[in-house]
């Protein structure tokens, strides 16, 4: 079954928001379990590992719907906006946010387009979340700074009423891009990657699992248009970014 099973779930309450997390990187999803978990007024009703066993769940005989899921879209089997489109065919009154690593305007876009009614990237802390899904449950739409700030980016190019800053100008937004568009978290793994240390070290210095660093490595790479580490370490250095 695909329901996570190791974790107790608490006592069944009428009044609790149900819950059901999308979520492939298992640190990540074992947080987010045990965090609504131990959220007065919450219950978690399932959390899965992929698109499938996501899609599974929703269309089970008997399954009862949630109010909240929370979605990561870079699953191992297809991406979690295929989950936020079906559960919102399946289930109207519920509401989907996403939780992911990518910020950039073509999977926000999508998220939206899908049916998502928030999107948080994977920097905000597990109680964070916790607190943005009571709000989004309330009738918000929980929205990361970075996130947030490229919408209004889009809608003033869009409109012509203002002009956006220039890429890699501060607005007061730590994961504001730089001028090729790396993010400030990017940054740090480009750093420590061209100081020569591993996947693995770079997840323990960063606090992130090996899976999310990968992540963001092919984003570098594919940022920098570059497909080794000597290539982005020289690439980054004319570029002035280390």
């Amino acid at each position: 079954m695909a329901v996570v099973s190791d974790f107790a779930l608490p006592p069944a309450a009428t009044d609790s928001l149900r819950i059901a997390v999308v979520e492939d990187d298992v640190p990540c999803r074992v947080a987010l379990v045990e965090a609504v978990n131990a959220a007065p007024g919450m219950r978690l009703q399932w959390a899965v590992a992929t698109r499938a066993e996501a899609l599974a769940e929703i269309a089970r005989p008997g399954a009862h719907e949630v109010d909240v899921l929370l979605v990561d879209l870079g699953l191992p089997d297809g991406s979690g906006l295929d989950v936020i489109a079906v559960s919102r065919r399946q289930w109207p009154q519920s509401v989907a946010m996403v939780s992911t690593i990518f910020g950039d305007e073509e999977h926000v876009l999508r998220a939206i387009q899908a049916g998502a009614m928030g999107y948080l990237l994977k920097d905000v802390p597990p109680a964070q979340v916790v607190e943005e899904i009571r709000l989004l449950a309330a009738g918000g739409s929980p929205i990361s700074p970075m996130v947030a700030r490229k919408l209004l980016m889009m809608r003033f190019g869009a409109e012509g009423s203002a002009t956006p800053p220039p890429a890699g100008e501060s607005v007061g937004d730590p994961d504001a891009e730089n001028e090729i568009g790396l993010s400030a978290r990017e940054s740090e793994v480009l750093r420590l990657v061209a100081r020569g240390h591993t996947l693995e070290e770079v997840a323990r210095a960063l606090s992130l699992s090996r899976h999310t660093v990968r992540t963001f490595v092919r984003r570098l790479y594919a940022k920098l248009q570059v497909s080794t580490r000597a290539q982005a370490v020289r690439k980054a250095q004319r570029q002035g970014l280390l």
